[in-house]
């Protein structure tokens, strides 16, 4: 089972609170989606994510890996439990955003 940090919890809230307050149900449907297939890629094979997102090879930090899943990108630790610390959608400003996500 992975988990969800805080903050991940929370950058999840906003990405949902901006599509309902837009009435925009399929991306809703679709980050459900997509936070579900992350949660099965990274128990199939924590280690095989990327060390930082391609447009950013800055954010790579020891034992974290990214995934693109759909139109995000989601940031995990790779512990003994692997958690999800980290959501946004592709066109986000992720550095502007993440200030420090785990």
């Amino acid at each position: 089972m992975i988990r969800y940090s805080d903050r991940a919890l929370d950058l999840i809230a906003e990405l949902r609170a901006h599509f309902v307050r837009k009435g925009w149900l399929e991306p809703l449907q679709s980050l459900q989606a997509a936070l579900a297939e992350a949660e099965a890629r990274i128990e199939r094979n924590p280690s095989k994510g990327l060390r930082a997102p391609r447009p950013y090879p800055e954010l790579a930090m020891d034992g974290e890996r990214w995934i693109h899943v759909r139109r995000y990108w989601i940031a995990y630790t790779i512990t003994d439990e692997p958690t999800i610390i980290g959501v946004f959608y592709d066109t986000a400003d992720i550095p502007g955003r993440i200030g420090r996500i785990s």
